[in-house]
C-alpha cells in the first residue's frame, strides 16, 4: 500500500519558495487531486502515483512565484496543467482503442479469408437434410416390422413364451378331432395348472414367473412322445393330449410329469424355488364337444385342487 503523505512531503521541499500558507494550501490540492485519481483507477498501481507526483513537481516547479497573487491562481496553474495531461492521456487512449478494433478487424477479415462460412453451413445443412431421410426410413422399416411381427403373433401357432403351441393351435385341434365321431384310439385330455403361481409372481415377480412356465413346459416337452402335443392355454396352465394310450398308462404318464415337476428345483437369483401342479384328465368320447371335453377335464382339476394340490383328478 503506497503512503501517500510520504509522496506529498517528498515535493513539500522543492516548492519552498511559496508561502507556508500558499504551500498547505497547494499541497492538500495536490493531495485531494492524488485521491481522487486513484479512486477512479480500478486498479491503481505504485507506478501511477509516482508519475502522477513527478508530473507534479514538474508542474509546480514551473510556476513563477512573482505571477502568483493569489493561492488561487496556483491552484488554477496546477489543475490547468492536469488537464492537459488527462486530455493526452485520453487522446492516447483513444488511438490504441482504435488500433484494438483495426486488429479486430482484420482478425474477422483473417477468418472469412481462410475458412469459408458459407460453405460449411451448406455442408451442415445436407448433413442434417441426410441424416433426417435416413430417420425416416427407419422408421418406416420399424413400422413395417412391427406389423409382421404382429401379423405372425396373430397367425401363429405357436406361445412366444415357451414355444409350446398356443391358445389357437388347441382350439383347431380339438375342433378337428371332435368333429370326427369314430376316432379309432383312444386320446386322452390333461389340463395342467401350476399350484400357488400367484404367490410366486407377487414374491418373487414376473420374470420368476416367466422362468417357471418355461422351466415346465421344457419338462413336458423332453417328457413326452412325439405324437403327444403340449399347448399353452393360457396364464400358468397347459393342456397335454395323449393319443393312442389306455387309462392305465394315462395314469402313469400323468404322475411321472407331476414327480418331474416336484423334485425339479428352479434356482433363480441364488434362490430355489419349488414348484408343483394339480392335473385333471378325461378321455374323448364319441359325443365330445371341444366344450364338453374341456369342462370334465377342468372340474378333475378344481378336485385335484380341493385335495391338497400336486396330484390328478379322472373326469369322467
Amino acid at each position: 500500500m503506497l503512503n501517500i503523505s510520504i509522496m506529498a512531503k517528498y515535493f513539500l521541499g522543492i516548492i519552498c519558495i511559496m508561502k507556508k500558507e500558499d504551500l498547505k494550501s497547494l499541497v492538500t490540492e495536490m493531495y485531494e487531486n492524488l485521491l481522487e485519481r486513484i479512486d477512479d483507477e480500478e486498479n491503481a498501481t505504485k507506478e501511477q502515483v509516482v508519475d502522477y507526483l513527478k508530473d507534479a513537481v514538474n508542474v509546480v516547479s514551473s510556476i513563477n512565484d512573482s505571477e502568483l497573487d493569489s493561492i488561487s491562481h496556483a491552484k488554477s496553474a496546477f489543475n490547468n496543467a492536469y488537464k492537459e495531461i488527462a486530455k493526452q492521456s485520453l487522446s492516447s487512449y483513444k488511438e490504441t482503442n482504435k488500433k484494438f478494433e483495426k486488429l479486430t478487424q482484420m482478425h474477422d477479415d483473417a477468418i472469412k479469408e481462410h475458412i469459408d462460412l458459407d460453405s460449411i453451413t451448406e455442408k451442415f445443412n445436407e448433413i442434417q437434410t441426410h441424416m433426417s431421410d435416413e430417420v425416416q426410413k427407419a422408421n418406416k422399416i420399424i413400422t413395417q416390422l412391427t406389423k409382421q411381427v404382429k401379423s405372425l403373433e396373430e397367425t401363429s401357432n405357436i406361445d412366444s413364451l415357451t414355444k409350446v403351441f398356443n391358445r389357437r393351435a388347441l382350439t383347431s385341434y380339438l375342433n378337428n378331432v371332435c368333429s370326427k365321431t369314430d376316432t379309432p384310439y383312444e386320446l386322452h385330455f390333461l389340463l395342467l395348472d401350476i399350484d400357488d403361481f400367484k404367490i410366486i409372481n407377487d414374491k418373487h415377480g414376473h420374470i420368476a414367473g416367466d422362468k417357471i412356465l418355461i422351466f415346465i413346459a421344457n419338462i413336458l416337452r423332453k417328457t413326452l412322445r412325439d405324437g403327444d402335443k403340449v399347448f399353452r392355454y393360457g396364464g400358468e396352465e397347459f393342456v397335454i393330449i395323449l393319443n393312442r394310450i389306455d387309462e392305465n398308462h394315462c395314469r402313469q404318464i400323468t404322475q411321472r410329469l407331476l414327480t418331474l415337476v416336484s423334485e425339479n428345483k428352479l434356482i433363480y437369483k441364488g434362490v430355489s424355488l419349488n414348484v408343483t401342479m394339480s392335473i385333471g384328465t378325461t378321455k374323448l368320447k364319441n359325443t365330445d364337444s371341444p366344450d364338453t371335453l374341456f369342462s370334465r377335464a377342468d372340474k378333475a382339476l378344481y378336485k385335484a385342487k380341493e385335495n391338497g394340490k400336486n396330484q390328478m383328478q379322472v373326469g369322467i
